[in-house]
């Protein structure tokens, strides 16, 4: 029984001077007893801490794996033995023929197992003879072999003059057999000891090779099965468990567990392929929408599958990578590693990169229309930029280049585009679109000339178009210059390029981000030959990229991973080879950085002369014809009367697009400097130019001086 302590102290505050000293009692009690923790209790939470110990469960989880590898390598080895000494094997080929209704092959099985009964009977036949053989065979080999000893002891007897000598071959053979005799009762002892050892060893070999124990007793990297090898029964197992009852029931109903829905299982790549044939009652979209849980049902992640279409009905083929290979960078591109590399606008295809196959994926941009799109940051301009400078190794090749973003992307460009406008705001949207007029006046002058005129290709490409697309200016008569109706200038000009361009060489290559009907309109978006999109965010922006013919194909690029999937593209294109049945193709595009496609461009360079760079559309100034004839010849000594009024086109579209033949010649004869006539083709030469205008000058300098 506690008791209460009662304690005397003065109050600490000193008493007032008239009041009498205070004497203060309190009451403290006694500290609350701890309870004291039952010691089969405090033993109960060690012993289940130590259970539960994550090195307990690993060792348990060890002896049992073990020992499941030797009991399970056992029965593998039983059933191997089984298999070859019986006909199982046969019968259990013959019922999964049966159960997949191909009676042909059910018959070849059976005639097998027919023949093996057959060789089976013959050596047991053989067995009841092989005693009487085997005792023939040992008592002629015995009497052979003495009488070969013995003489050999007569020769040796003969030869040593000594009689004894006679069985001196025979009883070292007996001693030598005496000799084994005593191995054998040295080894047999730790032989029965060690021979057991050695067999349960053999099992567990065979065991653990085959993986022969439960999941819950395999090691962490092998009980998540990442990574793990796609084998028919997996195949199988990912489509029974994928949530579709039909597929499901279809597997159950199979005598074969499913087995013949299946083709062979090929190496493509860095992955394998699979043809499915499914089961009637299952549609192939079916299959196409549960995409992640089928990769998550072959121990894959959802990019790591890919789910296409082939030809034959209610069939789809799969596409399984290695895990992680899809994650390791491809090697450089062609155009950085092969100095002497050109390029064929007309034949030659461009070295983009590589299918999921690990083949080169090359693309043929003769006369198609390009659109490329994607999320913002995955590698849309260093794709687009790549085909340009493959198509710049091409002497013949003429670019008009706009660049909206304007941050130096293209600036290598300089001195190889005949027209470069680099920036972000409205007044480079306006020059892009008169960019692109000026194109559309080289397209229809082109179309009147003589038939059979072949015509040099002019590419105009325009990065970040939805800057043009999305451009809210209207020009002195109110037109906009962006929009998607019938009153937008850039909108009409790309449009009448997509409709006409490609008769003569007059392509429209575009780049856009994050594609919506504003920022790229239909009309605009499906008149592109090659339309190729990396990752997107929606199935609905994959159809605008793409098409809905190659989306409901199995593209997928709102499938790619945003910043984990740079530089991949899905490809809906004739310009590169796809796959029989399948509406696209998936390529993981090389990377060319700024300083290697500077590299480009000078070699580039080296093999054109002189071209002069125009940086601004300039509008409604008057022009020096012979100025800008000078201007477009650059350091070459001679240029064909055609390619200088294509440069001069160039220049300024406003003041050139109609000019013809004869109008530079009228400027030429008037300034005293004609065109005349090399290897058999008209020409203007750049000092007969030059000459001209430094006279002209100079009169005219001479008459403001007098």
């Amino acid at each position: 029984m506690s008791e209460n302590v009662v304690r005397l102290h003065k109050d600490p505050e000193p008493p007032a001077q008239d009041a009498p000293p205070v004497t203060t009692l309190s009451v403290v009690p006694d500290p609350v007893p701890v309870p004291i923790v039952p010691l089969w209790v405090r033993s109960g939470r060690a012993v289940k801490s130590a259970v539960t110990h994550e090195h307990t469960k690993s060792t348990a989880r060890a002896v049992a794996r073990h020992g499941l590898y030797t009991y399970n390598g056992g029965r593998i080895v039983a059933r191997r033995t089984w298999d070859g000494k019986t006909g199982a094997r046969y019968e259990r080929y013959m019922r999964t023929a049966e159960a997949a209704g191909n009676m042909e092959l059910a018959q070849e099985w059976e005639e097998r197992l027919q023949r093996f009964r057959d060789a089976r009977h013959r050596r047991r036949m053989d067995l009841l003879h092989s005693p009487v053989d085997a005792a023939k065979g040992v008592g002629v080999g015995v009497s052979m072999s003495v009488g070969v000893l013995v003489a050999l002891g007569v020769v040796m007897a003969i030869n040593n003059h000594d009689v004894t000598d006679v069985i001196t071959p025979l009883k070292a053979t007996i001693d030598f057999i005496a000799l084994l005799i005593r191995i054998v009762q040295v080894v047999w002892g730790p032989a029965l000891t060690i021979g057991p050892l050695l067999a349960l060893l053999a099992l567990w070999t065979v065991g653990s090779k085959q993986q022969a124990a439960p999941a819950w007793a395999l090691p962490d990297n092998v009980r998540s099965s990442e990574g793990e090898p796609i084998t028919p029964s997996i195949v199988v197992k990912a489509l029974r468990d994928l949530g579709v009852p039909a597929l499901r029931n279809a597997i159950k109903d199979m005598g074969d567990a499913g087995a013949a829905m299946l083709g062979p299982i090929r190496i493509a790549g860095c992955g394998v392929e699979v043809d499915v044939t499914l089961p009637s009652g299952v549609s192939t979209i079916e299959v196409q929408n549960r995409r992640r849980k089928l990769a998550e049902n072959l121990t894959r992640h959802e990019h790591e599958v890919f789910i296409t279409i082939p030809q034959a009905a209610r069939t789809v083929r799969l596409w399984v990578a290695d895990s992680g290979a899809l994650d390791e960078p491809i090697g450089p591109s062609p155009l950085v590693t092969d100095d002497t590399m050109t390029a064929d606008y007309t034949k030659g295809r461009a070295p983009w990169g590589q299918d999921l196959r690990g083949d080169a994926a090359a693309l043929s941009l003769y006369q198609r229309h390009l659109l490329i799109t994607g999320l913002s940051n995955q590698g849309k301009t260093v794709a687009l930029r790549s085909l340009a400078l493959w198509l710049s190794l091409d002497r013949s090749v003429q670019f008009l280049m706009g660049d909206l973003k304007g941050v130096g992307d293209w600036a290598m460009f300089d001195g190889l585009a005949t027209t470069l406008i680099q920036g972000p705001t409205d007044e480079h949207v306006i020059q892009v679109t008169e960019m692109v007029e000026g194109a559309v006046d080289e397209m229809n002058r082109r179309i009147q000339a003589p038939p059979g005129t072949v015509f040099p290709a002019l590419i105009v490409l325009v990065d970040e178009a939805q800057m043009a697309f999305m451009c809210p200016v209207k020009d002195e008569d109110g037109r906009p210059y962006g929009g998607s109706k019938a009153t937008s200038r850039y909108f009409m000009a790309v449009r009448k390029i997509h409709n006409q361009g490609r008769a003569v060489n007059v392509l429209m290559w575009q780049g856009t981000q994050d594609p919506t009907d504003q920022n790229l309109p239909k009309l605009v978006r499906e008149g592109a030959h090659t339309r190729a999109s990396l990752a997107l965010g929606t199935e609905s922006q994959a159809r605008m990229a793409l098409g809905d013919k190659a989306v409901d194909g199995g593209a997928a690029p709102n499938m790619l991973r945003p910043g984990l999937d740079q530089g991949t593209l899905v490809v809906a294109s004739s310009g590169i080879q796809i796959p029989a049945g399948q509406a696209s193709i998936t390529v993981r595009t090389h990377y060319i950085d700024d300083d290697s496609a500077k590299a480009i461009t000078d070699r580039a360079k080296a093999m054109r002369h002189g071209v002069t760079t125009l940086h601004a559309i300039e509008r409604g100034e008057d022009r020096d014809p012979l100025a800008d004839i000078l201007a477009v010849l650059g350091s070459d000594e001679r240029v064909r009367t055609q390619e200088v009024i294509t440069r001069l086109g160039g220049l300024n579209a406003d003041a050139y697009s109609g000019w013809s033949f004869l109008d530079l010649k009228r400027v030429l004869d008037d300034a005293g400097a004609k065109p005349y006539k090399s290897d058999g083709v008209m020409v203007v030469g750049r000092d007969r130019v030059a000459r001209a205008l430094a006279n002209r000058d100079g009169d005219g300098s001479a008459s403001a001086d007098g």
